[in-house]
């Protein structure tokens, strides 16, 4: 199983759409895909549909389960979405309770890796959404990825909380004695506005090859999939933002291979 975990310090800057599109992008070509929502805000568990606090298990169960964690644990929570092989594994408001919890406890970063090892034979991709904040959540999410896919809006203000997430990778690598691959994916992208033109410019100017060389360009589009909750790639594939999409995936796809 490969696994890619979006994350960013910042909100809003399309980590949910990206989990999304590049989730129902592999679904489509009949990879076998679980998205894992793990932010107690439950984005990516709405989209699809899915009231999180209304099911009888989810991500929080899995994480409660702890050392008694099972493969069949792990595939009771998962709910289906329109697109036969994409599965979500749900978010609840649960979620924001663990790092009290259980923070302190020994192995606890390290969960969401198991989970998704157990159930590795059955699913070729997982993609994990993350919330915006270094606590037990992203740090499992870190800890179980491949590679770091990091939505940032082409916005100056954005530019600062992709600092922020650099240097909790930074900490991450150190504490998990690991150094991860990542791609910065500009976002939100509007070549008519000059903030945007000079936010991709520094960008590129401060990650260098970090920066995937194409934009997801702005498209209300995405906003009317989310309201369909069908994944972009489904409700409007013929998009410019489904395109570039396609782009940033089949980029991710060869840095796998070359890797």
């Amino acid at each position: 199983m490969i696994v890619w975990t979006v994350a960013n310090h910042k909100g809003g800057v399309g980590k949910t759409t990206t989990t999304v599109t590049l989730g129902g992008l592999l679904a489509q070509v009949g990879k076998q895909v679980i998205l894992v929502d793990t932010d107690p805000q439950a984005s990516l568990s709405y989209y699809f549909g899915v009231d999180s606090e209304q099911l009888s298990s989810s991500l929080y169960d899995v994480f409660m389960s702890g050392k008694t964690l099972t493969k069949e644990d792990v595939l009771d929570c998962l709910c289906p979405t329109k697109l036969d092989s994409l599965f979500i594994l749900p978010a609840t408001m649960a979620l924001a309770t663990l790092d009290r919890k259980m923070g302190t406890q020994n192995g606890m970063g390290l969960i969401l890796k198991k989970a998704l090892n157990l159930v590795a034979d059955e699913f070729e991709y997982a993609i994990i959404d993350c919330p915006p904040v270094l606590g037990v959540l992203m740090i499992n999410a870190l800890a179980a990825c491949d590679r770091v896919v990091i939505p940032c809006q082409t916005e100056f203000l954005a530019l600062k909380g992709l600092e922020r997430m650099m240097h909790s990778m930074e900490i991450m690598q150190k504490s998990l004695g690991k150094e991860f691959a990542f791609t910065i994916v500009p976002t939100m992208y509007d070549r008519r506005v000059n903030a945007a033109t000079e936010a991709y410019k520094t960008l590129k100017a401060t990650y260098g090859d970090g920066v995937w060389p194409g934009v997801i360009p702005v498209d209300t589009r995405f906003r009317d999939a989310s309201q369909a909750q069908s994944p972009p790639s489904v409700f409007c594939a013929k998009s410019r933002g489904v395109f570039a999409y396609g782009k940033l995936l089949k980029f991710i796809l060869e840095c796998n291979v070359a890797a």
